[in-house]
């Protein structure tokens, strides 16, 4: 790649986490990966305010960090301005080229104040000089899980995204995005909830933590195949610790979200597919269903949601997800950007 050739760059505001990914000068796919959330402080000598983001800022000010993107959009101007201050602090932190033509990866979310919205915090970025442009997120990752270059755009299939905020279904033909479902009764925040919910039952309420600390349960120790009971240990208030141990909790939370994503998936998305497409629905359905988003990297989920789907359908269906299905999004996003910018 020239000097003045536009980098291409896949981004991915996501409601928990924001994930770029571009070329590094050897052509190796450079990812940057952050919670998506800002904290500000005054300078103690200059009394100026400082910006804090990602794990630095939830870390050292818990109290006053803000994650702008909770509902999966920024819904209005303050919430739009708080993610431009997060995105251009990213940007210039880890020094992304200016020079590049971006393609961010975008929800499946009927909001069209917040996905303007969105399009501004990304217009008015100092990246993307060359072009800007936005695909669907699950149409994004599934490009990973589909092969080494863009053959997902040249296939039928059906994906499921399963995120923080929100779980989405779309078919796809040729890269046509048909019959979008999304719904927010079945999400990994939900998941954080229920788990912490259950850890307070599990410890006969001597135990309560927070949805930060069940999201990381979920993240380090969730396992469809081989989860493993693990202790942890909690400072007491006035003094003294308790140790404790988790045998139901988590995995507990992860199976009732999986029969409600299937559910989800087999009773209303699907038939509503059908419905409108019935040859795509069963050339879907012979096809493998990719899994994308934050719970999909939980060891096991596709092969057990292979097998709850099967059963709940009464046929075989197969399922792939990325190596890593949380970034997998900026991934398909920086392909794409890669194909615009050879058109440029």
């Amino acid at each position: 790649m020239s000097d003045d050739e536009p980098v291409p760059i896949g981004v991915k505001l996501g409601s928990t986490r924001t994930v770029i990914a571009y070329p590094d000068d050897d052509g190796e796919i450079e990812t940057i990966r952050t919670l998506t959330c800002l904290a500000t402080y005054e300078d103690a000598l200059t009394g100026e305010e400082r910006v804090l983001y990602g794990e630095e800022a939830a870390t050292e000010y818990p109290d006053e960090v803000q994650f702008m993107l909770r509902s999966g959009l920024p819904e209005d101007e303050d919430r739009a301005e708080l993610t431009k201050t997060f995105f251009e602090e990213v940007i210039d932190a880890n020094g992304v080229p200016e020079n590049s033509g971006v393609v961010y990866a975008i929800p499946t979310i009927d909001n069209p104040e917040g996905l303007a919205n969105l399009e501004g915090v990304i217009e008015d970025s100092s990246i993307g000089s060359a072009l800007v442009e936005s695909y669907p997120e699950s149409l994004c990752g599934a490009i990973p899980a589909r092969g080494d270059d863009l053959e997902a755009i040249e296939e039928i299939f059906v994906a499921v995204n399963m995120g923080s905020t929100n779980l989405e279904a779309s078919g796809y033909r040729r890269g046509e995005q048909l019959a979008p479902f999304t719904t927010g009764a079945v999400t990994g925040n939900e998941v954080d909830r229920t788990i912490a919910n259950y850890v307070e039952e599990e410890t006969q309420g001597r135990v309560n933590i927070d949805t930060q600390t069940a999201r990381e349960y979920k993240e380090e120790h969730a396992d469809f195949e081989e989860f493993e009971p693990f202790t942890d240990i909690i400072q007491q208030p006035g003094g003294g610790s308790h140790e404790f141990t988790i045998e139901r909790s988590v995995m507990d939370a992860c199976n009732e979200y999986l029969d409600d994503a299937v559910e989800e998936f087999c009773n209303t998305f699907l038939p509503e597919l059908a419905n409108d497409y019935m040859k795509v629905y069963q050339l879907a359905l012979d096809n493998r269903i990719v899994l994308t988003g934050g719970m999909a990297c939980i060891p096991g989920i596709v092969e057990e949601f292979e097998k709850r789907v099967g059963e709940e359908l009464d046929r075989e269906v197969e399922a792939v997800a990325a190596d890593h299905p949380d970034i997998s999004p900026s991934l398909g996003a920086q392909r794409i950007a890669g194909r615009l910018v050879d058109n440029v």
